[in-house]
């Protein structure tokens, strides 16, 4: 079980695609669910939500979304989040050789049916890859009593070019 942790715009997200793209190149079923940055005129405007295995995608959160949590200047759209993010990890759980959640933060726990799922993947046994936002790495830990299972690696500038191939050759050694 691997999590990769670092500054916003540091590439985790990033990392973590190049890491599924290889994967499946190698024939590994992967499933989960993926985030990414929604721009307008060169500005974040929010967060899409993606379901690796159908490859629905919906809105995390946005600036313009009314309803739900707020997180910051965004609103989480909770209708897909546990629509295509929590269905695409219980899905995955169920079926993928790797789980994929992209990111475990402060909009995607706003969600209990999330955090729920996210206990499922950890407790499932399957091979694991996921985001943390900085912030929320302690609290993750502490809620899921992890300590020792769980790998964190914190990318940064220096590193991320050659982290998806070392998390490759570590979950297809696993496999």
């Amino acid at each position: 079980m691997v999590f990769l942790t670092g500054q916003p715009g540091v590439g985790k997200s990033t990392v973590v695609s190049k890491v599924v793209e290889a994967l499946r190149e190698k024939c590994v079923k992967v499933g989960g669910m993926m985030t990414r940055e929604l721009r307008e005129s060169g500005s974040r405007v929010g967060f899409e939500i993606e379901d690796l295995d159908s490859g629905r995608r919906g809105i995390l959160a946005h600036v313009n979304q009314r309803h739900g949590p707020s997180v910051g200047k965004y609103r989480v759209k909770l209708d897909d989040l546990i629509g295509i993010g929590v269905a695409a990890i219980e899905k995955a759980v169920e079926k993928a050789d790797v789980i994929v959640i992209d990111e475990v933060g402060p909009m995607e726990t706003s969600s209990e049916e999330f955090k729920r799922i996210v206990a499922k993947a950890v407790e499932s046994g399957r091979t694991l890859l996921g985001t943390l936002h900085i912030r929320s790495k302690e609290s993750f830990m502490r809620n899921l009593g992890l300590h020792s299972s769980v790998e964190i690696i914190e990318v940064t500038t220096s590193n991320r070019t050659e982290l998806p191939e070392k998390i490759v050759n570590a979950i297809t050694s696993q496999l």
